[in-house]
C-alpha cells in the first residue's frame, strides 16, 4: 500500500540530540501486524516525552514514531475479532516505543494488542483516559481490593497535576474518598479541586527529610506517581494496613526506606503495570472507565492539540509543566 500519511518524526543527529519534526510516511513502511488502524485520536504521556529526548529504556531505534496510545477505525484486517470500519483502542504494549505510534495518522500492530471500543465512551474521551487514565483506574481497583475504603480515610495523590494523578483524583472523588492532592504547582488549586480533590498540599508536606522510620499515621492509602523520598513518605505515613501504589518514577526510581512500615504497621507498597496488563483485565477495567467510574468532570481533565501544536505540549509535559492530559487530535 503506497498511500501516505502525517505523522510526528523523532530523529537522532548528532551529539545524541534529537529533532522532531511532521513528516509524510507511506502505509507500506509500516511493521507487520494484522491490523491496520486510521487513528483519529492520541494522547501524551510522560513516556511520550522521554521517547521524544532519547531515552533508550523507553526507544531503543530512531527515527521512530512516539504515541503509547491510539483511537481510531480499523482501515484493514487479518484477524477475524476485528473487521473494518470498528472503532478501537491500542495503548501501551510496545505501541510508541519501538513500535511506529499513536503521533502517526495510521498504526499497524498485532490483533490481541487491539480492544474494542466499550460502549458509553468515544474515541476521543478515550484518549483522556489513555494509558495515564488506564494506570490511574488500575490503582483504584487495586486499593479496593486490599480493602482500602473511603470510610478508612483520606488518600493522597502525588504529582496531582500529571496525567495519572489528575485522573486518579477524579476517579478517587468519584468513588467517595477525600482525596489530598500534592503537587508542587502553586496555581493548581481550582484545578484540582473542580477535578474533587478535598484538599490540595504542598508536595513538600509529602517529602519528610527526617531519620524517622515512621510518622504520624495520616493516610488511609496513596497513588504515587513521583518516587523517591516522596514513596518513602508515604509509606512511613501511611494508616494500619493501608497501602500505597508505587506508579511513576518522575523524580526518582530509587527508594530507601526500613521494613517498618510493613511490619509493624502492615502498610503494603503494591505495583502497577499497565504494559504488562491482561486484555481480561484492560477490558474490564475501561468497562468501568466508560460507565460507573466515569468522572462527570472527564472534559475538565483535558485540553486539546493537534499535531503541528504537539511539540508545544511535549515541552510542558519533559518540562513539567502540563497540567491533566492532552488529547492529540489525527483526524
Amino acid at each position: 500500500m503506497n498511500q501516505t500519511f502525517q505523522a510526528l518524526v523523532v530523529r537522532e543527529t548528532s551529539a545524541r540530540t534529537y529533532t522532531r519534526t511532521i513528516e509524510e510516511r507511506n502505509i507500506g513502511a509500516l511493521p507487520p501486524g494484522d491490523v491496520l488502524i486510521r487513528v483519529q485520536f492520541s494522547s501524551l504521556n510522560y513516556k511520550d516525552g522521554l521517547s521524544c529526548i532519547g531515552n533508550r529504556g523507553v526507544t531503543r531505534h530512531y527515527p521512530h514514531t512516539p504515541g503509547i496510545d491510539a483511537a481510531g477505525i480499523v482501515e484493514s484486517s487479518e484477524s477475524s475479532n476485528f473487521k473494518f470500519g470498528d472503532p478501537v483502542i491500542v495503548t501501551s504494549f510496545d505501541l510508541g516505543m519501538n513500535t511506529p505510534g499513536g503521533f502517526g495518522q495510521f498504526i499497524r500492530v498485532p490483533s490481541d494488542w487491539v480492544m474494542p471500543l466499550p460502549d458509553g465512551i468515544s474515541l476521543r474521551e478515550s484518549m483522556i483516559y489513555g494509558t495515564a487514565g488506564l494506570t490511574a483506574a488500575l490503582s483504584l481497583d487495586l486499593l479496593q481490593y486490599h480493602g482500602v475504603s473511603p470510610e478508612h480515610g483520606p488518600i493522597v495523590i502525588t504529582g496531582a497535576t500529571g496525567g495519572v494523578g489528575s485522573v486518579s483524583v477524579a476517579l478517587f472523588a468519584k468513588q467517595g474518598y477525600s482525596v489530598s492532592a500534592s503537587t508542587g504547582k502553586t496555581d493548581a488549586d481550582a484545578f484540582l479541586k473542580e477535578l474533587g480533590a478535598s484538599e490540595v498540599i504542598n508536595r513538600q508536606a509529602v517529602d519528610d527529610k527526617s531519620s524517622m522510620p515512621l510518622l504520624k499515621e495520616v493516610w488511609a492509602g496513596g497513588v504515587d506517581t513521583v518516587g523517591d523520598n516522596t514513596l518513602a513518605t508515604l509509606l512511613r505515613s501511611c494508616k494500619q494496613n493501608g497501602a500505597v501504589v508505587a506508579t511513576g518514577l518522575v523524580r526518582s526510581p530509587n527508594l530507601q526506606t526500613t521494613v517498618f512500615p510493613f511490619i509493624l504497621r502492615g502498610v503494603s507498597l503494591l505495583g502497577i503495570n499497565a504494559q504488562g496488563s491482561s486484555m481480561a483485565l484492560r477490558e474490564k477495567t475501561w468497562r468501568r472507565l466508560a460507565k460507573e467510574w466515569r468522572p462527570k468532570n472527564l472534559e475538565n481533565l483535558a485540553v486539546d492539540c493537534n499535531l503541528e501544536q504537539l511539540n508545544i505540549a511535549i515541552d510542558r509535559i519533559l518540562s513539567g509543566t502540563q497540567r491533566g492530559r492532552v488529547v492529540v487530535n489525527l483526524q
